[in-house]
């Protein structure tokens, strides 16, 4: 323990923590069963991972788990940027874009510079003067507002600066001229935000929490009026755990809801999930240099650079329907390139498209019944002695989010030390620039060119050697990966053998983002990997057969729900697909 009262932030808590493997899971199922935590934190999306290193951090002994894959919810599925939200300085919502573009100086200077990097946007102007001044305004404020908030960042973002239409020509030229009178140009930030996530997460297992995913929360336990703790089902085991916690703290987004009914009682939280969608295209597809964000009705619409592609998006609508799998349907592929377009001197078809992800925004409700209308601010409740609910906000804001859970918790336990998570690195930042001016010699020593060694450091950052040493032992795991060629061997390798990757799925949809990434989306790709990660998830022939076959079923299910006209249409067609995990009876119906 440090003088100030929990871990000691320069060390792990235990040799070797952090690696998510096979036998960590088997060890942390046992703590699960025997051990009573400080705290069970419920969810495993960026809160709830930000909530568990929070409190561990504090010195408090904790538990997280995940009925599916770490960010395999709203966490993995956003724009993947990093963001004050410009749109919202418009709402005059000024305390969400302050703390916002607080934690993205945080993240680009010492919480996560290996993830998270300055991207630059245009945009357009349609209007000349009109335009010019308002949009200007607030882009200067929005730059004024993240300077004065983050004055220590040695990796400060560049100032806005208008652009004539020429220029604006000259930074995208895909843009129709006669729709353009000029641009203003700002930076923003972005981040893969299932590997965030997951690094998050592997950095509280650093501090000592017990981390288990594919482990669904069914009930809660109750003595008399508190809850001390939850029902759990191994879906990968199919067996129950009965977990006991001082106190419960749930981050599960938009299936708060399911909570509530556990607990039988009004929590005073109410969520409403918004859907929103995303397309990838091929670089080639467009001609720009920079990102876009476009006015549309009722919110905007971004075109975001993103290594060899652009991500295009997103919708904003409300969802009623499955949770678990949100469908994208042929009538949200269609909003997005119908506005894109608009702008465009040629035009985009869904011929275009790579890939289409759908995500679900767990908002506040509120009375507007526009979703796009409601706010970005997150709420902490405590429903019931010995039980914390943590909802909305937005994937940027996840540690302030996470700080106020975990203070709302250690009201119930003896002590309660300050969150200490602003000043933390996440795993794989603390060497991360050292590493970096280094890559040259890293590249010679490992036989590698030096573009590969880059493309790791901005996945793992000085973690990278790790992933460096198992191609020297295995030289076979330098091999680029079939189907996606701009992954290496070793990538799927590590997601298995230290990133927690229990399926298939897990490594080419949010270990690795092969499954939008690739017109094949990941089937080309399939059976290699699977055949690659057997050894070390312990996967027989048959195994490996049944893996690929229900991955090669879940694409074709969403490939004819994103032809479907509706949600609905699009949601029973992507329902046809089985899942790969263990379902369990539905302790509700």
């Amino acid at each position: 323990m440090s003088e100030v009262g929990g871990p000691d932030l320069t060390r792990p808590r235990r040799p070797g923590a952090g690696r998510l493997d096979p036998d960590q899971r088997r060890r942390d199922l046992a703590r699960l069963a025997t051990e009573t935590f400080d705290v069970l934190v419920v969810g495993g999306g960026v809160t709830g991972a930000g909530a568990a290193l929070d409190a561990a951090t504090r010195g408090l002994s904790v538990a997280l788990v995940e009925a599916r894959d770490w960010a395999a919810g709203t966490s993995g599925r956003s724009s993947r940027l990093v963001h004050g939200g410009l749109r919202y300085l418009e709402q005059r919502d000024l305390g969400l874009v302050r703390e916002a573009l607080t934690e993205r100086g945080l993240m680009l200077a010492r919480l996560a510079p290996h993830l998270v990097r300055p991207v630059p946007f245009v945009l357009p102007l349609h209007r000349h003067v009109w335009a010019r001044m308002y949009y200007g305004a607030g882009v200067a404020l929005y730059d004024v507002l993240g300077r004065v908030l983050w004055s220590e960042s040695a990796r400060g973002l560049p100032r806005h600066r208008h652009l004539t239409r020429s220029a604006a020509l000259r930074r995208f030229p895909a843009l129709r001229p006669d729709r353009l009178v000029g641009a203003i140009e700002y930076f923003d930030a972005q981040v893969d935000d299932a590997r965030h996530t997951l690094t998050v997460a592997r950095t509280a297992a650093r501090y000592g929490a017990c981390l288990v995913s594919s482990a669904r929360v069914t009930g809660l336990l109750r003595d008399g009026g508190r809850v001390v703790g939850a029902r759990v089902h191994d879906l990968e085991a199919d067996r129950p755990i009965r977990v006991r916690a001082r106190v419960v703290l749930a981050a599960t987004g938009v299936w708060s809801d399911d909570v509530e009914r556990m607990l039988g009682a009004d929590t005073g939280l109410a969520v409403r999930a918004s859907k929103g969608v995303h397309l990838v295209l091929s670089r080639d597809r467009l001609d720009g240099h920079t990102g876009l964000i476009l006015r549309t009705e009722p919110s905007v619409l971004f075109v975001i650079p993103w290594e060899r592609y652009w991500i295009v998006g997103t919708t904003d609508t409300d969802w009623r329907l499955d949770r678990t799998h949100p469908a994208a349907s042929a009538a949200d592929v269609e909003h997005i390139l119908g506005n894109l377009n608009q702008v465009l001197s040629t035009p985009l078809t869904s011929a275009d498209v790579h890939g289409v992800y759908a995500g679900l925004r767990p908002l506040l409700a509120g009375a507007s019944p526009v979703t796009s209308m409601l706010s970005r601010e997150h709420a902490v409740v405590r429903p019931a002695p010995g039980l914390v609910l943590v909802a909305g906000g937005k994937y940027t804001t996840y540690r302030v989010m996470a700080a106020d859970a975990v203070d709302a918790a250690c009201r119930w336990l003896p002590w309660a030390p300050a969150s200490r998570t602003r000043h933390l690195p996440l795993l794989g930042a603390h060497q991360f620039a050292r590493a970096w001016q280094e890559r040259d010699q890293a590249a010679r020593r490992y036989d590698l060119p030096v573009a590969v060694v880059e493309h790791l450091l901005r996945r793992y950052g000085d973690r990278t050697v790790e992933l460096l040493d198992l191609v020297r032992d295995r030289p076979d795991l330098g091999r680029p990966l079939v189907g996606a060629p701009e992954y290496l061997a070793v990538e799927a390798f590590y997601a298995a053998h230290a990133e927690g990757a229990l399926h298939l799925e897990d490594i080419l949809v949010r270990r690795t983002r092969i499954s939008v990434e690739t017109a094949h989306r990941g089937v080309d790709s399939a059976e290699a990997v699977a055949n690659l990660v057997a050894p070390v998830l312990g996967w027989d022939g048959a195994r490996v057969e049944r893996e690929v076959r229900y991955y090669r079923l879940r694409v074709a299910a969403e490939r004819e729900s994103q032809r479907m006209p509706d949600d609905r249409t699009a949601e029973l067609t992507r329902l046809t697909a089985p899942d790969i995990r263990r379902p369990t009876p539905d302790v509700f119906a």
